[in-house]
């Protein structure tokens, strides 16, 4: 299994003193946490897109071109690409680039995004939601398999022999299709054939087992390999030395996150303690625990789905950048080994 890390990139305040850090040391934050990660062994680094001053990251491409400046390894992904609202050609240029700066490390996680001030921003119709996801992403599998394309579309002007430059290292730019719940997009993901990265912010994993069913049942039927059916799981996480550690740590940033979250959403609501202790206990999706605690989710997981990649997103809240390097070292030396042999054991 590959284990990794997605960033957001928010900017929200520190819970205790209030103070917010800026852009420019966030980004500096990302870049240097994507360098530990790569150090500590970690397989995959990815980076979210948002379109508003409470985050730091607009352009993809450009963060993760500065990871690779300080990396040689690790893959790059975005987490995601609000597909939605940027031209396919223009995406599969910057990542086609990305991938040669990188000798062949970049790939995309592809979704309509949870805000949608990308759409307005970029003249695009929120009507459109669905239409565009699903035209821009039968563009960009044409883009990534010919040098040369004749298309015609319903959002941009026609493509008449077209040169799509420049070509990637790899054969081919991975995709995946991010899925928070629907399952009219596990079913599409199914029938296009690139993989699943699924969101479990919470809950019990076994709610989304219909949706690993689903998506896969869809891909066999539209003629896709059942081994090129791959999933992902990404969730919330937070590693410390013992369970109740990291219960204690993590509560007031876990609390703070979607305490402003809620707000850019416009709802209103916070989390009390005994909310908390229950939303992260042994049974339920979210990371928070010892490292032996988020092996045995993470196996549990395996369990139900049989996914090929893990991204955990630690850094959420104001946590300070100390914890957050703590826990990459966490996650790559004592979970990642563990989970790395009991899955080969499986899959052998």
């Amino acid at each position: 299994m590959e284990i990794g890390l997605y960033t957001l990139g928010d900017i929200g305040p520190e819970p205790f003193s209030g103070s917010t850090i800026s852009a420019h040391q966030r980004i500096k934050d990302i870049i240097e946490a994507a360098k530990l990660a790569e150090e500590a062994g970690l397989d995959l680094f990815g980076v979210g897109e948002h379109h508003r001053l409470d985050y730091a990251v607009s352009s993809i491409p450009v963060v993760l071109a500065a990871i690779a400046q300080v990396t040689s390894r690790i893959k790059l992904t975005s987490a995601t690409t609000v597909l939605s609202t940027v031209d396919p050609v223009r995406l599969f240029e910057d990542f086609a680039t990305l991938d040669l700066v990188s000798n062949g490390r970049a790939e995309i996680i592809a979704g309509r995004g949870a805000f949608i001030e990308s759409f307005p921003l970029f003249g695009f119709n929120t009507d459109d939601y669905d239409a565009l996801f699903t035209e821009h992403m039968e563009l960009f599998l044409k883009l990534n398999k010919n040098e040369r394309i004749t298309w015609n579309g319903q959002f941009r002007a026609p493509l008449r022999n077209a040169e799509i430059a420049p070509r990637p290292v790899q054969k081919e730019i991975p995709i995946w299709v991010g899925v928070g719940g629907s399952p009219e997009s596990a079913a599409r993901a199914g029938r296009l054939g690139v993989g699943m990265a699924i969101a479990i912010l919470g809950g019990k994993p076994e709610r989304f087992q219909p949706l690993v069913d689903l998506y896969r049942k869809t891909g066999i039927e539209y003629g896709h390999p059942a081994d090129h059916l791959n999933v992902g799981i990404t969730g919330h996480g937070y590693i410390a030395k013992t369970t109740q550690q990291a219960m204690d740590e993590y509560f007031p940033y876990y609390s703070n996150y979607w305490s402003y979250v809620n707000r850019q959403r416009g709802m209103g609501g916070t989390i009390g303690r005994s909310d908390f202790d229950r939303m992260a206990g042994p049974d339920t999706a979210l990371f928070v625990g010892s490292p032996q605690q988020i092996v045995e989710k993470i196996l549990y997981q395996y369990e139900l789905f049989g996914h090929t990649r893990f991204l955990a997103q630690i850094d959420i809240g104001g946590l300070p950048f100390k914890k957050v390097a703590e826990g990459i070292e966490l996650l790559a030396t004592q979970v990642a080994p563990i989970v790395r042999r009991e899955t080969a054991k499986e899959s052998n």
